[in-house]
């Protein structure tokens, strides 16, 4: 059993989680609901951290089902939980499928990116700036899946590259031989971080709006704001973050800290770009429609999600069956591998939902919510920040801000607070769930999808790497939103 259990994953690996499904009951009949719900948390993270070398969906799962089997929560109440969740769970299933059939299209304009724009600082800056206007307007985690299909083409095309056996840039070498060792390294460290300055784009671009992030809309509506006052409450705080986190990139890409600043190796740009200049050349009329067909999918596709006439993963059915039905994709078995990327992470995403439930039927957050509502009303907004952000980073930052503007409700409609100080709370429980939470991929759906994508294995993206990579994010933005929140809210 053991040598099935768990596939491949290492031996060490395995024996600790069968050590944590064993202690998780002693600890909940010696130590209480509270520790072992806990405990549930850190084991979950972990599981989260080990995602390279075990898909968290069984590792994460089997502590759920443990989670539910010993009562720390119910079925019903994880139910309640995905149902909360709904719209997110059809975003992942149809919009991911969605942009699949777009990629030919997204490769097109992005070989032409890479190949055209030399320095790899404007390169990462239009991979920020962009994924923060499109998460602004659109929503983080379709931005997140466009990023994730451009790389995985883009790795695709060196992979093709290198396993056949051309010379494109007619240097009598093979270009296998070329794109090999070091080279490789280079290009997957330069993909690494430019995704990486895309996820963060996402997260400095989805907290200005009310329809960036799925809290910003429940807290909009508990506060009665509509679009442009959602963005004038949250500007003075966010416009200077996302301008600290636009020279934050420049910073990273000039110094090469912290895993940043790798340039596309000047050999595999020259291979690249005679490849895509073949490859318009062979390019068959079917082709040249599908492309046109993507486009004005395309522009459906913004222009629905940016009018909201619908929830998001309706437009994301629209869309796969507008593409495959001008395209002539018609066969079941050519649409199967358009959901093969999100269904694994969807079933993760419920799992997650079930720990989620958990925090919730333990109130293992309650204490620290009414500490903060028991201190000086002036230093309110910036401890609601600080622990927003902490339990953000551990959890997840939809059922952090859910909480939390419940309970900063409950206060404002029994008297306690007034409106004033209500909506300063709002504020910094926004901002608190929304910047601070990109330390973890835990914090981020977003970031969670990049790190259980088929990407991240092939850039060896892991989620120590990850955590390293998005610290100085996390300085930054945690940190400057904090001051701000502590001079404009209190």
């Amino acid at each position: 059993m053991l040598k099935h259990f768990l596939g491949n994953s290492p031996k060490w690996f395995k024996m600790t989680m069968i050590g944590f499904l064993i202690f998780n009951v002693f600890s909940f009949f010696v130590l209480g609901k509270t520790v072992t719900a806990w405990l549930f948390i850190g084991e979950f993270i972990f599981t989260l951290a080990m995602a390279l070398k075990c898909y968290p969906l069984q590792s994460g799962g089997l502590l759920a089902i443990e989670a539910l089997a010993l009562g720390l929560t119910t079925p019903k109440n994880a139910y309640h939980e995905v149902d909360q969740n709904l719209e997110v769970v059809l975003l992942l299933v149809f919009m991911v499928a969605g942009i699949y059939f777009m990629k030919p299209l997204l490769m097109y304009i992005f070989s032409k990116v890479f190949t055209k724009i030399k320095s790899k600082l404007i390169l990462s800056l239009l991979f920020v700036f962009l994924a923060a206007v499109l998460s602004a307007f659109l929503d983080a985690l379709t931005v997140t899946a466009v990023l994730i299909s451009v790389a995985v083409g883009f790795y695709g095309v060196y992979h093709k590259i290198h396993s056949s056996s051309e010379d494109y840039d007619d240097d009598g070498i093979l270009d296998r031989k070329e794109l090999s060792g070091e080279t490789l390294e280079q290009f997957r460290s330069f993909l690494r971080s430019l995704i990486m300055h895309g996820v963060v784009g996402t997260a400095l671009g989805g907290v200005c709006t009310l329809v960036g992030e799925p809290q910003n809309l429940l807290i909009g509506e508990r506060m009665g704001w509509d679009f442009v006052q959602f963005f004038v409450k949250m500007a003075p705080i966010t416009i200077p973050v996302l301008a600290a986190g636009l020279l934050t990139t420049v910073v990273l890409e000039t110094t090469g800290w912290f895993g940043f600043g790798t340039k596309l190796p000047k050999v595999a740009a020259e291979i690249i770009e005679r490849y895509t200049e073949e490859e318009d050349k062979k390019r068959t009329q079917k082709e040249k429609y599908g492309l046109i067909v993507q486009g004005v999918s395309a522009i459906l596709l913004i222009a629905g999600l940016a009018l909201h006439i619908a929830p998001v993963g309706f437009i994301g059915l629209a869309l796969i069956i507008i593409q495959t039905a001008f395209m002539g994709i018609i066969d079941e078995h050519h649409l199967g591998p358009a959901f093969e990327e999100a269904l694994p992470f969807t079933g993760l995403l419920v799992v997650f939902f079930v720990i989620v439930a958990m925090i919730h039927d333990q109130h293992l957050f309650s204490p620290i919510i009414h500490w903060a509502l028991e201190q000086d009303p002036a230093s309110q907004p910036g401890l609601f920040y600080i622990a927003n952000g902490f339990l953000s980073a551990i959890s997840d930052n939809v059922f952090v801000a859910t909480v939390y503007i419940g309970e900063v409700e409950g206060a404002f409609k029994s008297g306690a607070i007034d409106r004033e100080h209500f909506e300063k709370l709002a504020i910094a429980i926004n901002t608190g769930t929304n910047l601070p939470s990109v330390a973890t991929p835990n914090g981020q759906a977003a970031f969670l999808f990049l790190l259980t994508s088929s990407l991240a294995p092939l850039i060896n993206l892991s989620y120590g790497k990850m955590v390293k990579m998005a610290l100085p994010y996390t300085i930054v933005l945690g940190g400057l939103g904090y001051l701000m929140v502590k001079l404009m809210l209190s």
